[in-house]
């Protein structure tokens, strides 16, 4: 039964903190795709969000699991009782959608996110690390799947009225600069190459660039330059979105610590 806290250390061991960065990305991309549930533009790109969520929610299960195992904590501890600084997501992750948000910031995050976990996930299927490899392999085929999906609607947004390329040039504007962070690589990445755990995320930056440029020129949208801000979400430091994301998600466990059903 899972305790009423989960306080981890501010530094946590690189292998740790690998782990943790993709399933917290994982889970919390999730987690805002359930606020369309039920509110999709139409009922079969409703449930086709659900099922991407559902996906997403798998692998973060699955790497988390892995990681609670050396953190002496289970998933639904990990996932419910962790503060905001326990937190390694991307920052680009814990932004609104359907609240404050518009559905082209969804498609369009939905592609970001694809294209980096994709790429993350075929190197990760050569990981030292014989379960890490075995996740990989399965969410590889889940991954390609959500790229196409979302960049079919990238495409069909940016190439179609006024209104609607207006609307996902304004969502690629406000992504930009948190793109970058999918790429920084730190002491983190460079321990987990060192010891053949995954890849350094600046190792994806080229093969990703060169995916979403293929898919923004399609959808005749322009990429934004590149600024020098940049978003610290993986190191525990996130945007003023995370905290209330993390109470309505965690509510009932806060709530009712160690209930069961």
């Amino acid at each position: 039964m899972p305790s009423s806290t989960c306080e981890l250390p501010l530094v946590l061991a690189p292998r740790a903190e690998y782990l943790l960065r993709i399933a917290d990305s994982a889970l919390i991309h999730a987690q805002r795709l359930c606020e369309w549930c039920g509110h999709g533009p139409v009922l079969e790109e409703d449930i086709a969000l659900s099922n991407v969520a559902l996906d997403l929610l798998g692998q973060a299960r699955a790497l988390l699991t892995h990681a609670g195992r050396e953190l002496d904590r289970d998933e639904d501890q990990l996932a419910f009782l962790r503060d905001e600084r326990g937190f390694r997501n991307l920052t680009l992750l814990e932004r609104p959608l359907r609240r404050g948000g518009d559905f082209a910031d969804t498609v369009l995050r939905n592609l970001l996110l694809a294209t980096w976990l994709g790429q993350l996930w075929r190197r990760l299927q050569r990981s030292a690390d014989a379960e890490v490899a075995a996740i990989a392999a399965k969410a590889v085929k889940e991954s390609r799947y959500h790229e196409q999906h979302a960049g079919e609607w990238v495409v069909r947004l940016g190439d179609g009225t006024a209104e609607s390329a207006a609307r996902m040039q304004a969502a690629l504007d406000r992504a930009w600069p948190d793109v970058a962070e999918m790429f920084e690589a730190d002491a983190v990445d460079a321990a987990a190459v060192a010891s053949g755990l995954g890849p350094s995320r600046a190792e994806l930056r080229d093969d990703c660039m060169a995916a979403w440029r293929g898919c923004f020129a399609e959808a005749l949208l322009k990429v934004p330059a590149d600024t020098a801000f940049r978003s610290t979400g993986t190191r525990g430091l996130h945007s003023e979105h995370l905290g209330p994301l993390l109470a309505e998600m965690q509510v009932l466990q806060r709530g009712f610590p160690g209930g069961v059903w």
